[in-house]
């Protein structure tokens, strides 16, 4: 992006950036130290005490670096050619040898330079394998007949990594920082020249050349010092991109999010293992019977010394999705189990954040926050960029609903507070329940009143065997009916015209039963007009419609901003029947006077 297409990103704001401080050390070097100080201050918008921190280690291990190099040498020779461009750091000339000199290999009268190239780092085995200073020797002394490079030196400037403690004052940690920085010393290590280098850097260069495509690269250690790290690695884009004007084709199936519960030991556990190399998060320790590799969210506490240091659940499942964004593994599967226990980890960590016991201690802003930081976070594992994300949760038969009749009946739902689990529903595929059945294990899509449940697949199946591939071929089924466009008619629907279909039908028989109005004679006259009285037509109650799955097949659940109570219907009740229209309402005749 920086070379090919001209773009730069915003100045980064954290206080170890590399390339600001690498920047700072070499002004360090070679100016002074107060112009460092001023260059890196000057290179953020606000200064916090984490930059503070950094300035007070240029302080120190600036002056090292400037005492430890010879002195009488050039810094920032340019070297610059058809073929090459590049900085040498701090040359050093080391005197002039005649051709006759028995200890001349060059067979030439020659001058003679040392070269040194400044690292702010600790990774000296690193930038041991670098072709830079093999690169510079080859390129000056090409460029510069009559001038030789003898030896090449990397000079290491050690980074001091500490953090404060939370038990630890600001005055205490500055004072543990000097002590730290007091023990550094500046490593100076000797690079043997290796024509191979060389050739290698060529090779690429050509390769580079004649590349037209550019893919994504692996992630290396160099990857830190680019400021489009994030939007490699993580995808973060800088710009409003529109996509292109062409339909998607909806047949491949590139994600699935699903969301199951169920009672305990129904066997959750077991169908996620079953899913291609998945990933367990688990937050109740049942992982005994599951052979799939798992990341333990739960607190972590280590005793160091006389101090208890412990990081809670839910920052080690932010942790955790920090790691998984990253793509640094081969998961294709990532289940949550349990989600409910999620739930309560944030509540810890929020209260811990807000200084409460209870959402009740701050019943104005607590529920909200809580509820906004766990879905924000889930949010996150879901836009995750993996084959299969599965959330977990227990089922909860405690709520009794009462029916429009006045019957009481169970409602089955998750074991998650209604406002969050019409939340959580939105952003699946499919909220389904596991039934056992003695041996029989069934993977439920049915949703009505009592059952929360659905989905945004349209298939024909209601039950399945709980069974991966199974579960596949509705996904398959799901796509191919939308690529096609004539998709599945959703059961609710399909009833609903059946209905009308059978109300259109008996109206005439009806209207034939019906008496035939008496003669004008007949008729009672009223001297006073009457308002004219509306006929109710009658209606179909709720308790006689059919159930949601009486046709077999079943309608998307949950919505990304639908909030209502799936205890008092479907999570997504099917479309309403078109209403038909009114025909004109019968008059009262009167008889006309004389």
């Amino acid at each position: 992006m920086r070379y090919l297409d001209g773009i730069t990103a915003d100045t980064p704001a954290e206080a170890d950036n590399p390339l600001i401080l690498g920047t700072a050390l070499h002004t360090g070097i070679e100016r002074s130290l107060e112009e460092a100080l001023h260059e890196y201050a000057f290179s953020f918008p606000i200064i916090t005490d984490e930059h503070i921190h950094e300035m007070m280690k240029l302080e120190t291990v600036i002056p090292l670096a400037r005492s430890a190099i010879p002195k009488g040498g050039k810094f920032e020779i340019e070297i610059k050619d058809d073929d090459f461009h590049g900085f040498i750091d701090y040359l050093v000339p080391m005197g002039w040898m005649s051709k006759d000199a028995y200890t001349n290999p060059y067979g030439e009268s020659v001058d003679i330079f040392d070269i040194y190239d400044f690292k702010y780092s600790n990774n000296v085995s690193g930038y041991k394998q670098s072709n830079q200073l093999h690169l510079y020797k080859y390129f000056f002394e090409r460029d510069n007949p009559g001038k030789k490079i003898r030896d090449m030196y990397l000079v290491f400037v050690p980074k001091v990594s500490i953090k404060q403690k939370k038990t630890e004052t600001l005055v205490e940690f500055r004072q543990r920082l000097k002590d730290e920085l007091s023990k550094v010393e500046v490593k100076i290590v000797q690079i043997g020249f290796n024509p191979q280098r060389v050739i290698d850097f060529l090779f690429g260069i050509k390769a580079v050349n004649e590349e037209t495509k550019f893919p994504q690269a692996n992630k290396s250690y160099i990857c830190r010092f680019c400021e489009f790290q994030d939007y490699c690695m993580k995808g973060w884009d800088y710009m409003i991109k529109l996509p292109e004007n062409k339909r998607r084709n909806l047949e491949e199936v590139k994600k699935r999010v699903l969301w199951i519960y169920g009672v305990p030991f129904c066997g959750k556990t077991t169908f996620a293992n079953s899913f291609p190399d998945p990933l367990m998060l688990n937050t109740d320790g049942n992982i005994k019977f599951v052979d799939a590799p798992f990341v333990r969210i739960r607190d972590e506490v280590k005793v160091e010394g006389r101090q208890t240091k412990r990081t809670l659940a839910w920052d080690v499942f932010k942790d955790t999705i920090s790691e998984l964004e990253k793509k640094e593994n081969t998961f294709k599967t990532i289940v949550v189990d349990l989600l409910e226990d999620l739930y309560e980890h944030c509540r810890l960590y929020m209260y811990q954040q807000m200084g409460i016991t209870h959402e009740s201690d701050d019943s104005f802003r607590a529920w909200d926050k809580v509820r906004g930081e766990f879905l924000n976070t889930l949010k996150r594992l879901m836009n995750l960029d993996y084959e299969n994300i599965i959330l977990i949760s227990h089922e909860d038969t405690s709520k009794d609903i009462t029916k429009k009749g006045g019957d009481k009946i169970t409602a089955i739902k998750p074991n998650l507070q209604d406002k969050v689990a019409n939340k959580v529903a939105g952003m699946v595929d499919v909220v389904a329940r596991i039934v056992a059945d003695g041996d029989t294990r069934t993977f439920s899509f049915k949703s009505n009143e009592v059952i929360f449940g659905g989905g945004r697949l349209r298939v024909t199946a209601k039950d399945i065997p709980l069974d991966v591939n199974a579960l596949f071929a509705v996904y398959d089924e799901a796509n191919k009916n939308a690529a096609s466009g004539s998709g599945v008619v959703p059961a609710a629907e399909t009833a609903n015209r059946a209905a009308r279909r059978k109300k259109t039908e008996e109206a005439p028989a009806a209207s034939a039963d019906k008496p035939q109005d008496s003669s004008k004679e007949e008729q009672k006259v009223n001297d006073t007009p009457e308002q004219e009285t509306p006929v109710n037509e009658p209606q179909e109650s709720a308790d006689d419609k059919p159930p949601f799955d009486e046709a077999g097949t079943w309608t998307p659940g949950g919505g990304e901003v639908d909030d209502s109570d799936p205890l008092k219907g479907n999570m997504n009740p099917p479309e309403a029947p078109e209403t038909p229209a009114q025909e004109e309402k019968p008059r009262r005749k009167r008889k006309a006077r004389d």
